[in-house]
């Protein structure tokens, strides 16, 4: 008998062209080649989606958990032109409003009420409510990237832009954000309105002598953490008086790093770069973990030491695997020559507060930590715990499979061995860890400093749209 020969093959990647949380990691957006679509981070589930026909989306910017959004065209063929932005109502399924500008949008941001849009060399703010007004204007240096970053919780007030120099940071005070409403009888104390400061906050500072690559601040305003072109630093911010409070080291080669993420209440921060790593850094000292530095630290108050000395690194890291790591059976292209590659794991990363995977207390009540969540964009979902001191040999992993992808419990793996990012052309360099971590790691006693992977899906064309 000849049978026909056929080849099993995995469902192919899906694009994301853009993805990100909103202000609380409660939800995320996923924009693709087909539309849009809205999800829970945690537990993953899918809420809405939108198929757009027509073209296609560079950004879609979640308001909160309303309805509302914020989209903005882009791609090869873009479904609105890249110099406006769309506030989309999708519990109406259309568009409710529209802001043209005269060049293309590069970036932007929201909170209750406002939003604050980056073009080439200056930020427009917004007040949204029955109608949309704009309330402010200011000049930027050369803002390619469309750097941004605005504090979302209540009471706060604080709008960090690009200086009219390279390298500064200003500091814009708007009106405080109101907190939310409450639904049915309070469950807690509202809060508090913060105290003022007793002088008057600084507008400008200096971050950095080249040209920054990320701007953040946390939900409170506090702080400010930047990033500049080198990629080998991550400095934070005093945002009241313009110090800098800390500075943390990515590594020794140039990196770009793609986005930096405070830990709600401020004790830790992370950062994840081109190179594929997310680096875990704390904020505060008594955490229970501490930031890796090197043997020769101590000697910072007897002998000038370089700064590569003083430098405090990681304590924690979690390795996106590379696209072509992932398991598929297919013969055949995954994708169609025309469309967009993403050449590398390109990711966005969350902090989410959820019960520790190992609590099996049924009657007690689970405290609740702090865990990742790194979304890549060919529709990888990973929750990431942080490891513990205390924990010592780790624990084989049970996995098991669902509809939605893999779900991994346990501790975790033996840690594959590390791997560069990927050239332009999609090939594999053999990796190395950055320069100084393998000494300090083998000083240590060969400790394990990877974070825990606990759960890993899939989300876009596996949840059946895409």
């Amino acid at each position: 008998m000849n049978l026909a020969r056929h080849s099993i093959s995995s469902t192919a990647p899906v694009l994301i062209f853009d993805a990100r949380f909103d202000s609380d990691c409660h939800i995320f957006t996923a924009a693709t080649q087909a539309g849009f679509a809205v999800y829970r981070t945690r537990p993953l589930q899918l809420l809405r989606k939108r198929e757009i026909t027509g073209g296609t989306l560079a950004a879609v910017v979640p308001l909160y958990t309303s309805s509302l959004l914020f989209l903005i065209g882009g791609g090869r063929s873009p479904r609105y032109p890249p110099n406006k932005v769309i506030l989309w109502d999708d519990a109406l399924g259309q568009e409710v409003a529209e802001l043209e500008f005269r060049e293309r949008v590069r970036g932007l941001v929201c909170r209750k009420g406002w939003l604050a849009v980056a073009l080439r060399r200056r930020v427009v703010v917004f007040e949204i409510g029955k109608v949309v007004s704009r309330y402010g204007e200011w000049d930027t240096c050369d803002n390619a990237r469309g750097l941004l970053a605005m504090a979302t919780a209540a009471y706060s007030t604080l709008l960090a832009i690009p200086g009219r120099q390279m390298g500064h940071v200003q500091l814009i005070h708007l009106p405080p954000c109101q907190p939310p409403e409450v639904l049915g009888p309070p469950t807690s104390a509202p809060p508090r309105p913060p105290a003022r400061p007793t002088k008057h906050p600084i507008s400008m500072f200096i971050a950095h002598e080249s040209a920054l690559t990320t701007l953040t601040v946390p939900p409170s305003g506090n702080l400010v953490a930047t990033s500049s072109s080198r990629g080998t630093l991550i400095r934070i911010w005093d945002s009241t008086t313009g110090k800098r409070v800390r500075e943390f080291r990515r590594g020794t080669d140039k990196a770009e790093i793609y986005g930096v993420a405070f830990r709600p209440d401020e004790r830790e921060v992370c950062v994840w770069s081109d190179k594929g790593t997310i680096h875990v850094f704390a904020l505060a000292d008594d955490t229970g973990s501490s930031n890796r530095q090197s043997t020769f630290s101590p000697l910072k108050p007897f002998v000038p030491l370089p700064s590569y000395f003083k430098s405090e690194w990681s304590y924690a890291q979690y390795r996106i695997p590379s696209q072509s790591a992932h398991i598929s059976l297919s013969a055949g292209p995954s994708k169609p020559p025309t469309a967009d590659v993403v050449d590398e794991e390109k990711c966005v990363v969350g902090w989410i507060q959820t019960p520790p995977d190992d609590f099996d207390d049924p009657k007690g009540e689970p405290p609740l930590e702090h865990q990742l969540v790194a979304l890549t964009y060919t529709g990888g979902w990973y929750r990431l715990s942080l490891p513990k001191p205390s924990v010592s040999a780790a624990v084989p992993v049970r996995t098991s499979t669902s509809g939605t992808g893999t779900v991994a419990s346990g501790s975790p793996p033996r840690p594959a061995p590390a791997s560069r990012p990927r050239s332009s052309s999609g090939s594999t360099f053999v990796g190395r860890l950055d320069k100084g971590k393998d000494v300090e790691r083998e000083k240590e006693g060969g400790a394990s400093h990877a974070c825990v992977l606990r759960e890993f899906r899939r989300f876009g064309r596996w949840d059946g749209w895409g």
